[in-house]
């Protein structure tokens, strides 16, 4: 490891603090020009004692602007200690986890998986449109249909098509023969340029695609593409469980990737992160954007420098050892609930790597998804699936109290 490592209480306190006094002080310097402030004093006291012991909190109440990327240009120089921040968790995540090499990376602390794939699409389809003058009609997109919706979504506010490749109904692997058909279908109607949105773990199943797969057929057929990875949910698991994978940089395939802390690293609600190559950011410039400092870049502008402290305190707080024990905690009790699963002939899908069971609605009574909150594949009436996710609070009792009613079910 390059920079991740484990850092005390004290130590993250010190430079947190460190960063925040770089940031503007609204109490201390007069701000005439800038649309911000700290938090609303009268609604959020800023004095409690307990905030000297508490750098997130400091933060919040600071309240620093992270518009831009700070990895790519200068942005707005009154928060420069807590971009620095985000400068570090950025390089680390990309070098450390992911294998890039130094300085061969951007990114940011986005509002969540959905913002940062559609960041990836967003700035793939302006690449084909600016580099090989590609029309919308003739760009698309092409994912597994166990992809997140979040490419529907990206498809719509983008205006191109978007190509569903079927999975196996037992393995979630994509079928090869029905990609190249999915393909063939595409090259039919016009289209050049591909997007691939490659699963890190797919919501509903854990699953993981490989990318090769997905570049050994677009290169069959020659067809100009960039690949994304969705590691919204596992691209905080499967680095660390199967470290000798291709889903990362080191795969010349691989141009971006999604990343979502307020999952498996239980960092506050709106902390996804991109991650992306260099060189490629540039086609998402917003040139009218003049009144930020060094323009904006990025899907949601403003956004809040607290979430990329809280991401940043996360893995400093336990380091790559210390995740590397929370991540084998949870697959071992994934691995004993599956082992109950087994002995009672139940059939579900897990990937060995992944900490989700999906198991088969036909053996799970409805009562007992509502009674331990399983969720579905679908709330409408046509229910084939139900998931469990075994995040930190998923203790192994729990997981027998659930063994336990199925048993109790199934002798009726």
């Amino acid at each position: 490891m390059k920079y991740w490592k484990k850092l005390s209480h004290e130590q993250q306190d010190a430079r947190i603090t460190e960063a925040l006094a770089e940031n503007i002080d609204y109490s201390k310097r007069v701000s005439l020009g800038v649309p911000a402030s700290k938090l609303d004093g009268q609604v959020f006291y800023d004095k409690a004692s307990f905030l000297k012991d508490a750098p997130l909190l400091r933060t919040v109440v600071q309240n620093p602007n992270h518009i831009g990327c700070h990895t790519l240009t200068d942005s707005e120089p009154f928060f420069n200690g807590t971009q620095e921040i985000e400068r570090e968790l950025i390089e680390t995540l990309a070098v450390d986890m992911f294998g890039a090499e130094v300085n061969s990376c951007d990114g940011y602390v986005a509002t969540g998986g959905t913002e940062a794939n559609i960041q990836a699409i967003w700035m793939y389809r302006n690449l084909f449109m600016q580099e090989y003058d590609a029309q919308l009609s003739e760009i698309a997109i092409l994912a597994s249909s166990d992809t997140h919706y979040s490419v529907v979504k990206g498809s719509n506010l983008l205006s191109i098509a978007y190509y569903s490749v079927p999975v196996d109904d037992q393995t979630r692997i994509v079928v090869p023969e029905l990609l190249d058909s999915t393909i063939q279908k595409a090259i039919a109607a016009g289209i050049k340029y591909v997007i691939v949105l490659n699963n890190m773990g797919t919501t509903m199943f854990g699953s993981i695609d490989n990318p090769d797969v997905y570049a050994q057929y677009l290169q069959q057929y020659n067809i100009p593409f960039k690949l994304h990875l969705d590691g919204a949910f596992g691209g905080f698991i499967y680095p660390t469980s199967d470290p000798d994978h291709n889903l990362n940089f080191k795969n010349p395939h691989v141009s971006s990737i999604t990343l979502d802390a307020h999952k498996m690293l239980q960092a506050p609600y709106g902390t996804g992160i991109f991650l992306s190559r260099k060189d490629l950011m540039k086609y998402v410039f917003t040139k009218e954007a003049s009144y930020v400092h060094g323009m904006d870049i990025t899907l949601c502008g403003s956004r809040s420098g607290a979430n990329a402290i809280a991401v940043w305190m996360i893995l400093y707080n336990y380091g790559p050892y210390g995740w590397l024990e929370k991540i084998n905690t949870l697959l071992y009790r994934t691995d004993w609930c599956c082992q109950q699963l087994d002995a009672m002939n139940v059939t579900y899908y897990r990937h060995p790597k992944m900490n989700i069971i999906t198991i088969r609605a036909a053996h799970v009574p409805v009562a007992i998804a509502e009674q331990f909150l399983l969720v579905p594949d679908s709330h409408g009436d046509a229910v084939n699936w139900y998931k469990i996710v075994v995040m930190d609070h998923v203790q192994i009792e729990h997981l027998q109290e659930f063994i336990d009613a199925l048993k109790a079910a199934e002798k009726g």
